[in-house]
């Protein structure tokens, strides 16, 4: 009975019910116990200080520079069976160091500057990981069914992990938010594990399956996502489309905290504020990924999923100039991230179903985390210098941005979805077969 009510909610086949409930509780753990902390982290930043944002930025960039090579090494090495939990389980135990760290001196701004720096590194390699899984698992045709089912788990996370906040921060205090995170990550280690299993037995239930192995290293070396990346025309248009992507948010971002900071006084109303915007987000976009995104990426294509975002973004920093007020851009916010998270981010990564698996865990994680935070790092420093002239400024800076990202997304769009078989990223960029 369960299964016939996925099969007509989200169109998942019988066989593909277990592997699909998996990914769907992997991600609701991922999401939940990142998003538990998201409040925290916007907090230090300002406790950082707002006008100094670029500074950890730039930090986050360097850090993320670090941080790739080395997971790339270390997945060149030790069986993704074994590595990919692993994972999860270092990070867990860096929130159980911060937790130390913050009882003995909450206020200090350093620490702060440091558990901004890492949250923000590690977030985006978290979810990469967890996307590669899911492209190494999932055909080009059952992405396009599935991507947004399981996305609703991480939403369905991220709905609950604000709600969590705004009720229970004020009696558990935000120190212990780090110890509750770091319960959820070990939990989505041992997830990893069982999924890894389930793979193992949904390569040979279907026959569209992705048809690689977890238990064996990739091989090669730390580099081996970079020198992918720059090969591939198609993997640097991805790049550039993530770039642009962005740069919008941190566009956006600027000109929330500049707001959210001189409209709340305490750290503790501009944390409920920050995970107010979220519930919102969440709760919408959920809804769409539950109903709506599987059926309109199969009615629509992939590349009216990647134009969306672009579309609604012009509009919104065009409302953003006339009105530059809290609700106005509190209310843009809201609907720019519905759209990413329940129609871009899956189609985004339904690109990665048509690359081999040297492209799924290293190329796309150099994407997701260097080429992330450096258009973090870029905007934010172009932000700072525009931030003076007013959240005017920033949003006509916005729809320059755009305006450009329109067409790459047009073309990557078209490119997948004109692809025969998986896209070969060795420099030729051709369409070969399986």
């Amino acid at each position: 009975m369960f299964a016939r009510l996925l099969k007509t909610v989200a169109k998942v086949e019988p066989h593909e019910t277990k592997a699909v409930l998996i990914g769907f509780v992997y991600f609701f753990f991922l999401m939940a116990s990142y998003f538990i902390l998201r409040p925290l982290r916007d907090t230090m930043g300002t406790v950082y200080g707002v006008d100094h944002l670029q500074e950890l930025f730039t930090g986050t960039f360097i850090v993320s520079f670090i941080v790739a090579p080395i997971y790339a090494g270390l997945a060149s090495r030790i069986r993704l069976a074994t590595f990919l939990p692993w994972v999860y389980g270092f990070i867990a135990l860096t929130m159980v160091g911060f937790y130390f760290a913050f009882q003995a001196d909450s206020e200090n701004r350093w620490i702060a500057a440091a558990f901004y720096v890492w949250l923000s590194t590690f977030n985006l390699l978290t979810i990469s990981v967890f996307w590669s899984m899911m492209a190494d698992i999932f055909s080009k045709p059952q992405a396009k069914r599935l991507f947004g089912f399981i996305a609703a788990g991480g939403t369905v996370g991220t709905i609950v992990a604000p709600l969590f906040v705004t009720t229970f921060v004020g009696v558990i205090g935000t120190n212990n938010l780090l110890l509750i995170s770091a319960a959820g990550f070990a939990i989505t280690g041992f997830l990893v594990r069982v999924l890894e299993a389930e793979k193992r037995k949904f390569v040979a239930l279907d026959a569209d399956a992705q048809k690689t192995s977890m238990d064996r290293s990739l091989g090669g070396n730390p580099f081996d996502g970079f020198v992918l990346l720059f090969k591939s025309p198609y993997l640097l248009m991805i790049a550039l489309f993530l770039l642009l992507m962005t740069w919008i948010s941190t566009v956006i971002y600027f000109q929330l905290g500049d707001l959210i900071s001189h409209e709340f006084a305490s750290k503790a109303d501009r944390t409920q504020a920050y995970a107010t915007i979220d519930l919102a987000v969440n709760s919408a976009a959920v809804f769409i990924q539950l109903f709506g995104t599987g059926r309109f990426i199969q009615r629509f294509g992939v590349t009216t999923g990647l134009l969306l975002n672009p579309v609604i973004m012009v509009v919104a920093f065009l409302a953003v100039a006339f009105s530059p007020v809290l609700m106005v851009l509190g209310g843009i916010q809201v609907v720019r991230r519905v759209a990413e998270y329940a129609v871009a981010k899956p189609s985004r990564d339904m690109l990665f179903t048509a690359v081999d698996q040297q492209a799924k865990y290293k190329a796309k994680n150099v994407i997701d985390t260097v080429v992330y935070r450096f258009g973090d790092l870029t905007s934010s420093w172009i932000s700072h210098l525009i931030l003076p002239f007013g959240v005017v400024g920033l949003a006509v800076f916005g729809i320059v941005i755009a305006i450009f990202w329109f067409p790459i997304a047009y073309i990557l769009g078209k490119k997948y979805e004109s692809a025969r078989g998986e896209i070969d990223t060795d420099g030729k960029d051709a369409v070969a077969g399986h």
